[in-house]
């Protein structure tokens, strides 16, 4: 697999943090608003990806 980016320790520990954050809010929303309605779907999905985002990146 090709790195995409390269991060310092610190910066992957706190953007690993941020993303799972901001993925669990975002399913939350996602659940609060409706999880069948299209609304809540999409907002859930757009928080998985948010949440698995550090997945495609590497720290030296």
């Amino acid at each position: 697999m090709t790195d995409v980016a390269a991060l310092s320790e610190r910066q992957y520990r706190l953007l690993d943090t941020a993303s799972k954050l901001l993925g669990l809010g975002l399913v939350a929303l996602g659940l609060e608003s409706g999880g069948s309605t299209p609304t809540g779907f999409a907002l859930a999905a757009v928080g998985a990806l948010c949440a698995t985002l550090t997945v495609f990146l590497t720290h030296e």
